[in-house]
């Protein structure tokens, strides 16, 4: 492009909404041995089993500067996992992951362990939840059903009534 000179800049700055950077941290996340969720977070170290992108930054807060960011985190670790460990991989793939896609720098993460569970009952009590969730939506759609039903009878009786003149 001939004509056009290299000193001239195009002003404008570039900003990150929260919530990519939650989301960041959130899959970054995924691969941390020994951490089973941020805060009721799905994470588990099952990627395939993430049950919708939104899950992925619970639990998960961030300030961000104009060139750097503070991670906070409240985590469910795996029973027998040695926690410093969990937390020195924590801090280095998120420190990693957000460099390499925003350029930031991590200045300060900070870690608060919330629970401590096996796998086993980690997984229970992920799949007791889905059951709670999904057994709530079945009764409130009865509940909107039968209400519906009950609504309709009672309009066709109205208008099968005497008519005013």
């Amino acid at each position: 492009m001939a004509g056009i000179k290299s000193e001239m800049a195009i002003k404008g700055e570039l900003t990150y909404a929260d919530k990519v950077i939650e989301k960041i941290v959130g899959l970054a996340l995924e691969t941390v041995d020994g951490l089973l969720a941020a805060d009721g977070g799905f994470l588990a170290n099952v990627k395939d089993k993430l049950i919708n992108t939104d899950t992925v930054t619970d639990g998960i807060h961030v300030e961000i500067g104009r060139k750097q960011v503070a991670v906070d985190l409240s985590v469910v670790v795996q029973y027998q996992k040695h926690v410093p460990t969990v937390f020195e991989n924590i801090k280095a793939v998120i420190a990693e992951e957000i460099k390499r896609m925003t350029g930031l720098e991590v200045v300060e993460v900070n870690v608060s362990v919330a629970d401590i569970k096996t796998y086993q009952q980690y997984e229970n009590d992920k799949v007791s939840l889905q059951d709670r969730l999904a057994d709530a939506a079945q009764t409130t759609g009865d509940f909107a059903s039968k209400q519906y039903t009950k609504l309709a009878k009672e309009a066709e009786s109205v208008s099968d009534g005497p008519r005013v003149r």
